[in-house]
């Protein structure tokens, strides 16, 4: 391992970050003064000390439920710090989930934001003890204890590489949650690898928008960051534009970490869009040369829109669009693809703006391993396992599901399907689970239809599963957008809904013919349905596919 990373704990990582760093700023919310790392380090120091008062000891379990905040850091290291192990909660889960997660993980305490309490006032768990408000660190429920800045731990805590960090419960596509239990060294291990990917400095500047419970940006937008001495900005509200823009503006961020979702926003709203909305402009972007040359326009606006000043901005959580991709590689904006997991730690692979290829994530990260298991003569296409130190521990008393899932020689079975190019570049085909087998047993992978039908206007999203044996589009049309578009036709129709409900038909119709023209025979859409409401999706804005899928089920049983 990197020899200046002798020791992968979270105590070695904060006393190394805070001698190195001291008087550097490490994190804030946007627009306020950050606290320097000696500060963190501090407040991190006073955390442990009062947890202790409060009979917390080594591998007891801690939660933590809050949006993103500087001071969800603090009590993320204190827990670790002293060999405690730390339970991430996603802010949106529900009061029923955050339950079924505090009884079984047996947490003893927890850290909650205050605009989150009412999610667990009424709770009752036998094990927890103590809540704490993660804005100033008073006591809600529990010992009546006053959080003191200067106060020092007593206990000398030896934590070893080895120890359970984090027991990270899932909310996946697949509906049931798992505990997943990582290491001081998988989640460590993992942060100090990537820097292999992108040269990180204490001059960077990190803005955040993904949920920090999620392992994606808490090993990549905050362990990774925080080693490094670099800066992070948080925001105070949900990242809309009118949050994000300004935030933007005044962080001028070097580094970002983002989800397929928005940055397909951005393009099918407002390039894509832009272009389309003038004769000549559409005209000239179906020509490659003219195509090209507008991508690059758009790419200088659209970095000026990030800040002017962006070098890295990771693209992870879900498979991005091929179109959305093609326009950002044209664009030369700079993008990077990584791929993982939970299970590990997350970073599987991943490459830097400068390496990047068309649909892949990259090559395996410094020190892991991967390869295609069983790959098909024809197509080299197989099961991805990997193998390396990020790889989890196992699932949280489910010794059943960690044996199905782990080789006995360290081997993890991600359940995605893909192969590796001659450059050792891995490209991801779509979760075996939602492969569907057409009549002639072909494998057909609804990722890749959904693409094209998310990529004709006005599509918000969709849905591809299967209905007694046909191909079926769930598709969430932006009834706003066309609201809008048709605003001038309100005077003269006798009934604008009927009339917007027919443009919806048309649309549908439209949609149908187009997707069955882009994709292969045994890809096409037997039947497109209207999505009235937003589909349901996980933290890096996946759909829960097993939501649709079992209710389609069945309703056709």
């Amino acid at each position: 391992m990197n020899d200046s990373f002798p020791t992968l704990t979270f105590p070695a990582l904060l006393k190394r970050s805070a001698n190195r760093y001291s008087q550097r700023p490490a994190m804030a919310f946007v627009a306020d003064t950050p606290i320097t790392y000696h500060d963190f380090y501090e407040r991190v120091l006073a955390v442990t000390a009062m947890l202790e008062k409060m009979g917390i000891k080594t591998n007891d379990k801690v939660a933590i439920l809050s949006a993103n905040m500087p001071n969800w850091g603090v009590a993320y290291f204190a827990i670790t710090y002293m060999g405690a192990v730390v339970v991430p909660l996603l802010p949106d889960f529900s009061e029923q989930e955050i339950k079924n997660v505090l009884e079984h993980s047996e947490a003893k305490a927890m850290f909650v934001s205050r605009a989150l309490i009412t999610k667990v006032e009424k709770l009752k768990i036998g094990s927890l003890k103590t809540r704490i408000h993660i804005e100033d660190f008073s006591v809600c429920k529990g010992k009546e204890l006053v959080f003191k800045l200067g106060a020092k731990p007593t206990n000398n805590y030896f934590v070893t590489e080895d120890m359970l960090a984090a027991i990270i419960y899932t909310s996946g596509t697949t509906g049931k949650s798992k505990g997943v239990m990582l290491t001081h060294r998988n989640i460590c291990s993992n942060a100090v690898a990537s820097r292999s990917i992108q040269d990180i400095t204490p001059d960077d500047r990190f803005l955040s928008i993904l949920p920090l419970s999620h392992t994606y940006e808490n090993t990549i937008g905050f362990v990774l960051p925080f080693i490094s001495g670099s800066s992070i900005y948080y925001l105070r509200k949900v990242p809309t534009p009118a949050v994000l823009l300004p935030a933007l503006e005044l962080v001028k961020p070097t580094l970002m970490l983002s989800v397929p979702l928005i940055i397909e926003k951005i393009y099918r709203g407002k390039i894509l869009s832009a272009f389309n909305n003038k004769k000549i402009t559409k005209s000239l972007y179906q020509k490659p040369f003219f195509r090209k040359m507008l991508n690059r326009m758009a790419g200088r606006k659209l970095k000026a829109m990030f800040g002017g000043h962006l070098k890295f901005f990771g693209i992870g959580g879900a498979k991005l669009d091929k179109e959305v991709e093609a326009f950002l590689l044209e664009a030369k904006f700079p993008y990077a693809i990584g791929y993982g997991l939970t299970e590990t730690s997350p970073l599987l692979a991943g490459v830097n703006p400068k390496q990047t290829k068309l649909q892949s994530t990259g090559p395996a990260l410094e020190g892991v391993t991967l390869k295609i298991n069983d790959p098909n003569p024809e197509t080299g296409e197989g099961e991805i396992w990997a193998k390396g130190p990020s790889v989890m521990k196992g699932y949280y008393k489910e010794p059943k599901l960690t044996k199905a899932i782990l080789t006995k020689d360290g081997w993890f079975k991600t359940g995605d399907l893909g192969f590796i190019d001659e450059d050792g570049f891995l490209f991801i085909r779509g979760r075996i689970k939602n492969v569907i087998v057409g009549s002639g047993g072909e494998n057909i992978f609804p990722e890749d239809i959904e693409s094209v039908i998310n990529n004709f206007p006005h599509v918000l999203d969709s849905l591809v599963v299967e209905m007694k044996g046909k191909l079926v589009a769930l598709v969430h049309f932006d009834k706003e957008g066309v609201e809008l578009k048709y605003r001038e036709m309100k005077e003269k129709v006798a009934d604008f809904s009927e009339f917007v409900e027919g443009k919806f038909v048309e649309m549908k119709n439209d949609l149908h013919t187009y997707v069955n023209s882009k994709v292969n025979r045994f890809s096409r859409i037997a039947e497109v349905k209207l999505q009235e409401e937003e589909f349901v999706k996980t933290a890096t804005k996946k759909i829960k596919r097993f939501l649709y899928t079992d209710k389609n089920n069945k309703k056709t049983a």
